[in-house]
């Protein structure tokens, strides 16, 4: 996990419809943190290193140091709301970070070693079915990324999660299946290369193949 960045906020006292809307007048984004058996407090942050940190990518899954005037809260981003016309900013609900804390979050899935895919070199297509996987991690040690080794995966493999290798103390949240995470798909033309071979062993008596290697 990389270093958590430090997003600097301001105590607030109003609270409320009104309040928040005059916050937003003077630029600032209202804000709560809440949890770890802790009173719930509420601070402002200024729009400008809001919206940075928002777009930055990730910033649901990434721990902070919320900075609030000078005491540092560890907190992570559960929520935000953004203007539903022009996607602004306009609330942010953070989570404090307890010593021993586990998060449950979705982190990124990242393709490596494409190039050593005999079926992707073949012209085959990589299908993602889950671009994250939401994952139980420890605060202090969320991984930036789930890493997927494509090298040696053939035409017609399927990625599962068993496939993977995560950080220690990382697990999925379904636990029930070996669920999928990518495919690789032949190309159009394969297929129908595929599609006329099956055609003239159905016309013709063929010899009976060996099955097919289970996946």
């Amino acid at each position: 996990m990389a270093e958590a960045k430090v997003l600097k906020a301001q105590a607030r006292d109003g609270v409320g419809k009104g309040a928040a809307r005059e916050l937003r007048r003077q630029g600032l984004v209202p804000a709560v943190i809440y949890g770890d058996k802790k009173a719930p407090v509420t601070v402002s942050l200024a729009y400008k290193d809001a919206y940075k940190f928002i777009y930055a990518g990730g910033f649901l899954s990434h721990v902070l140091e919320l900075d609030v005037d000078g005491i540092k809260h560890t907190v992570i981003p559960r929520d935000y709301q953004l203007d539903p016309v022009k996607d602004f900013p306009l609330h942010v609900d953070f989570l404090r970070v307890g010593k021993g804390t586990k998060i449950t979050t979705q982190v990124h899935v990242h393709f490596i070693n494409k190039e050593a895919s005999p079926g992707l070199k073949r012209g085959g297509t990589l299908n993602v079915v889950r671009h994250t996987v939401e994952v139980l991690a420890p605060a202090d040690a969320i991984p930036e990324e789930i890493t997927v080794d494509m090298t040696g995966f053939e035409i017609g493999y399927s990625i599962h999660i068993s496939a993977v290798n995560l950080p220690k103390g990382v697990t999925p949240t379904i636990t029930d299946r070996d669920f999928t995470i990518a495919t690789i798909v032949a190309p159009s033309a394969l297929k129908l290369t595929d599609d006329e071979g099956q055609a003239k062993a159905e016309a013709v008596p063929a010899a009976p193949k060996a099955a097919p290697k289970a996946e």
